[in-house]
């Protein structure tokens, strides 16, 4: 049916395999198959479905090569999930160099986070360290502009007394930034204001 083509063999259920696979071996009707040849097929077969599986998770998302093994590891057995992610990856579709560069910029520019949040989001999708700190080196400079940005963005109105700049300090941690830069910025606008 369609592109799928069904084996019967003498014993067992039959198998529903891909004309593209059937082909590749050169199957012919009433041909016998050892054992190992029917596990390779099987196998082919599988793998096929797996890289399509993949193909399609990265064509509705870029993913990292840890995100990716992770949701074909729902359906597929590890050594498919590798043997589909290292091919994708050598193709230059997975690519986490590009990712993490992606990523670094959503979470820098955009977000308005610092680096201790950024390196810590992205771990948790999967990223190496060198990885991580090659795409964060870029935004090194410019810490205290952005974090001037974001208090001035989100917190302005919350900047009058030392009840409430205790909140907005934390909630700044929380972003990411350190104390020493929270506390220069918050004095830098205090000092703008006056």
């Amino acid at each position: 049916k369609g592109s799928t083509l069904r084996i019967d063999l003498d014993e067992g259920e039959p198998l529903f395999i891909n004309s593209e696979v059937v082909h590749s071996f050169n199957l012919q009707k009433g041909m016998t198959l050892p054992d190992a040849a029917i596990e390779q097929l099987i196998h082919d077969n599988t793998l096929r479905k797996a890289k399509e599986r993949g193909l399609y998770l990265m064509d509705y998302g870029d993913n990292t090569y840890s995100q990716l093994f992770k949701k074909l590891q729902k359906s597929y057995s590890d050594d498919i999930c590798y043997e589909v992610c290292d091919k994708l990856a050598s193709i230059g579709v997975i690519n986490d160099r590009r990712y993490a560069e992606n990523y670094a910029r959503r979470l820098i520019e955009i977000k308005l986070m610092g680096r201790y949040r950024a390196v810590q989001e992205m771990r948790q999708k999967g990223l190496t360290k060198s990885i991580i700190d090659e795409a964060l080196e870029p935004y090194e400079e410019g810490v205290r502009e952005r974090l001037k940005e974001l208090i001035l963005k989100k917190y302005k109105n919350k900047l009058d007394y030392e009840d409430r700049n205790r909140k907005v300090t934390a909630s700044l941690v929380r972003y990411g930034y350190s104390f020493e830069d929270i506390k220069a910025v918050l004095k830098e606008i205090e000092e703008e204001s006056v």
